[in-house]
């Protein structure tokens, strides 16, 4: 997925309109006790080191809102954000400021977060030819969200969902038959998606390839094992390592050869980013 493509501009406006609709409902009556016409500045700081992430759904939320605040970025999608660091100005109206603000800071913590601890894992593995994917263990709704934020880390995205790629796993394999069986209904199925297989042991990553999968999932793999599966069929298919996938082991396992390790943390362990709004004293 690339970064800001079609799809994700439309999905980031109706996602939008959506949590606006879920938190602002028939009206926010707290904002009635100011003024109407009442201008404030506002700044946005982040309390901890951070990745800048989410910068088309805050300005979607103002928009969506009136475009009745400015809104200057001092920093750029990506960067990285010192602790106590202001790194958005907004000006305008109180009410849709402080309408918005819960709105535009949730997406803020939540991607920052993601890009954050993508950036981590990905500046572990930078000197090797390992790449960071993500995984379909997102939070419900925010799917294409957190699979942009990965990208903004410097993670890749694995399958955006069900429906374009393959990935056979031990229940599919169960029910039809053999990995064989699995693989060749696959290729029949939808001729040209990638076929992903996964393995428990080295006999089974030996039939996928012969069954014809171009990814083999090592799933739970030790050290060795890896590295015998790659030496063996290399070439032949791309290896992905998944299962218990820690800082602690990424380098282990990029040392083994394989081209891809998938990690669910990236995107369901999430703890939010720790964001404040604060307003001027000064108005307009």
């Amino acid at each position: 997925m690339t970064l800001l493509n079609t799809l994700l501009i439309e999905h980031i406006q109706s996602q939008v309109a959506f949590s606006l609709e879920e938190d602002v409902g028939s009206g926010d009556i707290t904002a009635q006790l100011i003024p109407a016409d009442q201008q404030i500045t506002a700044t946005v700081i982040s309390r901890e080191e951070a990745v800048l992430c989410g910068q088309a759904w805050v300005n979607e939320v103002f928009s969506q809102l009136g475009n009745q605040a400015s809104l200057e970025w001092h920093n750029q999608e990506g960067d990285l954000l010192k602790a106590n660091h202001p790194f958005l100005t907004i000006k305008g109206n109180a009410r849709a400021i402080l309408t918005g603000e819960r709105v535009a800071l949730n997406f803020l913590q939540t991607l920052s977060y993601t890009a954050s601890v993508t950036r981590q894992y990905s500046q572990i593995v930078a000197d090797t030819e390992l790449t960071i994917l993500d995984t379909r263990k997102t939070l419900p709704g925010m799917r294409q969200a957190q699979k942009y934020a990965v990208t903004v880390g410097g993670g890749k995205n694995h399958r955006m969902g069900l429906y374009d790629a393959f990935l056979i796993k031990e229940n599919h394999i169960m029910a039809a038959g053999s990995i064989a069986n699995a693989v060749s209904m696959a290729q029949k199925i939808a001729p040209g998606k990638t076929i992903e297989v996964e393995t428990e042991n080295l006999d089974e990553v030996s039939m996928a390839v012969d069954a014809g999968a171009d990814i083999i999932m090592l799933d739970n793999f030790s050290y060795d094992d890896m590295t015998k599966a790659v030496s063996d069929f290399k070439g032949k298919v791309k290896f992905e390592a998944s299962g218990n996938m820690t800082k602690e082991h990424l380098l282990k396992v990029a040392k083994t050869g394989v081209d891809f390790v998938s990690i669910g943390a990236l995107t369901k362990h999430i703890q939010a980013i720790d964001l404040s709004l604060r307003v001027s004293q000064d108005k307009l």
